[in-house]
């Protein structure tokens, strides 16, 4: 059994916004999970000191657009996902790969949508591209398919699926409501593009009564990827959903942004709020988009950051049945080691986001292994440098090509 204890931790968050963070305190991994916290061990294999900076889960980015492996051809960008590893992204969910060179949004096939999402499942979800949780191989959902075809996701381990060029001039045949039974029958998760169209202009705008006539588990970008519905169908979704997790990504309209907080706050719903990039697109590629938008439910719409926290990790695995994204007992030891930048005033990671302070990144751990042993390549380092001792610490990952300053 390999351990790893995690010493002089200032504030350890966990991911899950109904338990209180715990200043002063230690972790314990064993086998690359969370074995518990504020305990201590006599003889670790390696030791973690987190010089009182904050640790909290790694983010899980629940809407991305891989293509093949770590290029992405929607901005000729090679090393990404790398980089985002370096932003503090643990895991991430595929919302479709969309950006295949030649790939004909109006002659999307049955046959064609699942072999793209078997391959990508079998490829880029396989490979774990630069040591990050990619879940890869989402099906896009289009008119025609049959429950073998569901069968045959599903025997392939694909767990997601997505509304995004669907014709909503069928609704009223039943077609996308079976979809979303044969789903669930099989345990799967559905997202639905919502608002206007994406940057391919193939995607179909949905509102509320889409959203409300198909009933998906995940609301995509509901303020927007880029452009969002009116505010009344927003509020309407919120509303007359109330089971449905509703996602706000990198794309988002700021102001549908606020109040999209304000609603589920007002309703005492944030638990349903969940977080993406939707990114690689037009939208670019941000290494640091997770981190900002819980910088900006934070610091501008008024989220506790503990729950903006709870948002970008513990809430958006759960929604996409996710095992990761909080730290207790038993959980995967995917996390982050971060703190203020030097000339912050905040004086730990959540106040970082109260402030809407970019956190520095020290380490980045996936399973107990460091990726990032003691700076991250895309923030500045924090004003307290973390050390190790033990044997065999692993080596971090190599840095991976820089594609943007943003």
């Amino acid at each position: 059994m390999t351990t790893l204890l995690v010493e002089d931790i200032g504030l350890l968050v966990h991911g899950d916004a109904t338990i209180a963070p715990v200043r002063d305190t230690t972790l314990l991994i064993e086998d690359g999970r969370v074995a518990g916290i504020g305990v201590e061990h006599p003889n670790p294999d390696r030791v973690l000191s987190a010089a009182g900076l904050t640790v909290m889960p790694g983010l899980v980015d629940g809407h991305v657009h891989p293509t093949f492996g770590e290029w992405t051809p929607a901005q000729n960008s090679i090393g990404w996902i790398g980089n985002y590893l370096h932003g503090g992204t643990t895991s991430m969910v595929s919302a479709g790969e969309l950006h295949i060179p030649g790939l004909d949004f109006g002659s999307l096939t049955p046959e064609l949508v699942l072999s793209i999402a078997i391959t990508s499942k079998h490829t880029t979800g396989r490979s774990r591209p630069s040591g990050v949780k990619v879940n890869a191989g989402t099906v896009l959902l289009v008119p025609g398919m049959t429950e073998e075809h569901f069968d045959r996701a599903h025997r392939e381990g694909i767990e997601h699926l997505k509304f995004i060029f669907y014709d909503w001039n069928r609704l009223g045949d039943g077609e996308a409501q079976r979809y979303v039974d044969w789903a669930h029958d099989r345990g799967m998760t559905v997202k639905m593009h919502s608002g206007g169209v994406s940057r391919s202009g193939s995607s179909r705008v949905a509102g509320r009564d889409v959203a409300v006539a198909v009933r998906p588990d995940i609301i995509g970008h509901i303020s927007g990827g880029p452009i969002p519905s009116p505010d009344e169908d927003i509020i309407g979704i919120i509303a007359d959903l109330p089971s449905a997790a509703i996602e706000v990504c990198s794309s988002m309209n700021y102001r549908a942004t606020k109040l999209v907080a304000e609603q589920l706050s007002a309703r005492g719903e944030l638990s349903r709020l969940t977080l993406g990039t939707d990114t690689p697109g037009g939208t670019g590629v941000i290494p640091r988009g997770m981190l900002r938008n819980i910088c900006f439910l934070s610091s501008i719409c008024g989220v506790d950051p503990v729950a903006a926290v709870a948002a970008a990790t513990g809430q958006t695995a759960k929604a996409h049945g996710l095992d990761t994204g909080v730290l207790t007992e038993g959980a995967p030891a995917d996390l982050l080691v971060l703190g203020p930048i030097t000339g912050s005033t905040a004086g730990d990671g959540l106040e970082c986001f109260a402030l809407g302070d970019l956190p520095g990144i020290a380490a980045v751990l996936v399973d107990g292994v460091p990726l990032v042993k003691t700076r991250s390549e895309q923030t500045p380092p924090p004003s307290r440098a973390v050390s190790w001792r033990g044997e065999s610490v692993p080596s971090a990952a190599p840095a991976p090509p820089r594609t943007g300053c943003c």
